[in-house]
């Protein structure tokens, strides 16, 4: 009897830290307006593209016939260029955008995310903003965004800068685990509602290179975006829509000039694969920061920005 009475007492207790977990992990789905007071500052502005209210920043001379449009990776946000902004914007027109999906734009009205819609995306973007060439500057999902777009709209793009670009089909040496929990159907679900900032500290701490760089305002810029309406739907829906390397075959068919830089201590994209980009793109360059990691312009934005304007002002001698 007395087991019996342990044995309750403790499921009872580990019922109750469960269940006190679940409510400390408790996070719905909020409002993009609800946000936007911390996240979309001036110069953010909402445009209409292809019937989706996008937030953008358009920043530096209007006057600047090849603007650079920043492209952010998967679960991220214009605001992981901040520091290529600051940089860039003495010289170039630079437009930051977040993607469908993704930060304060969120998902598209019918849910597709193939790669087809985000070039088309770039294309109308730029439609929108009366741009007719553009320097395309992208990291992981946005770097494989900026080269798909220089296959579909060629005319559209006269360069391309890929930081630790995704596009081929390649072996992680490790997945953050945000990313992992995704594509994991009966966990996603419940991921719609249940967030702990755990796994996004954690998700951070695996594409940084120097973990200890990993503020808490990043945390809470990371965290808070992806609690956006229909964002956790949407990175599920993106990853089960997305085959790897799908159109990896069309990278051979880049012709802009292109600037290749990686993290040398990227574990979600290994270095080998720049110099896949290199090997398939005739007119690129490489360059590899040892230290840092998946995100370097968010990392290190000073040299990184730096090596991106060196290649910019190369091709304008």
């Amino acid at each position: 009897m007395k087991t019996l009475k342990l044995a309750g007492v403790v499921l009872g207790a580990t019922a109750l830290l469960v269940i006190a977990g679940l409510i400390a992990a408790w996070a719905p789905d909020r409002p993009a307006e609800d946000l936007a007071g911390r996240w979309a500052t001036p110069p953010s502005q909402f445009v209409l593209v292809d019937g989706i209210k996008v937030h953008l920043r358009d920043e530096g001379p209007r006057d600047d016939q090849n603007p650079i449009v920043l492209l952010h990776g998967t679960s991220s946000s214009l605001h992981t260029w901040d520091g290529w902004a600051r940089v860039l914007q003495a010289k170039h027109r630079v437009i930051r955008v977040d993607l469908p999906g993704f930060g304060l734009t969120g998902p598209t009205p019918d849910g597709n995310y193939q790669m087809p819609v985000y070039s088309h995306f770039v294309a109308s973007l730029m439609d929108t903003l009366h741009v007719q060439r553009a320097v395309l500057a992208g990291n992981s999902l946005g770097g494989y965004v900026a080269w798909k777009t220089a296959v579909d709209y060629p005319d559209r793009v006269s360069t391309l800068i890929l930081v630790d670009a995704a596009g081929y089909a390649t072996t992680a040496a490790s997945v953050p685990i945000g990313f992992k929990l995704a594509q994991v159907p009966m966990l996603s679900g419940l991921m719609e509602n249940i967030l702990p900032r755990r796994v996004i500290e954690s998700s951070l701490r695996n594409v940084y290179g120097d973990p200890s760089k990993i503020t808490t305002e990043l945390i809470d810029r990371y965290y808070e975006l992806t609690l956006r309406a229909g964002n956790r739907k949407s990175l599920a829906a993106r990853f089960a829509q997305n085959k790897a390397g799908e159109f990896e075959a069309q990278i051979a068919r880049v012709q802009q000039p292109t600037l290749v830089i990686w993290g040398g201590l990227d574990r979600l994209i290994p270095p080998e694969n720049a110099e896949k980009f290199h090997h398939d793109i005739a007119n690129s360059r490489v360059v590899i920061f040892d230290k840092l990691g998946h995100v370097g312009h968010e990392e290190d934005p000073a040299s990184t920005a730096a090596a991106a304007q060196a290649f910019l002002d190369r091709l304008d001698r």
